[in-house]
């Protein structure tokens, strides 16, 4: 089990990326969040075993139907023990 950061650039807001995101998430068994930043970005960061998090990273890079993804980053962080998925309000970050 790992926490991964995942940055997702491009045309990502608008076009149901968070609720795809959580979907996604939840079906892998996953746990933590995914939020829209200021800078038209999303955000998220989850917690699973490898294979879920592999098979969420690559949704990130493709996105929901009307998403223009432009770059994924993904990072190791630090463990928080997540107890669900959640869809988080917009960031002023």
């Amino acid at each position: 089990m790992k926490h991964v950061n995942i940055s997702i650039k491009g045309k990502v807001q608008g076009v149901y990326f968070r609720l795809s995101t959580k979907a996604v998430a939840d079906q892998l068994g996953i746990k933590g969040f995914v939020r829209n930043l200021a800078d038209g970005s999303v955000y998220v960061e989850a917690e699973g075993d490898d294979f879920a998090l592999d098979c969420l990273k690559e949704f990130c890079e493709e996105g929901p139907e009307r998403a223009e993804v432009q770059e994924v980053t993904c990072e190791e962080g630090d463990w928080k023990n997540f107890n669900n998925f959640e869809v988080l309000k917009k960031s002023t970050k």
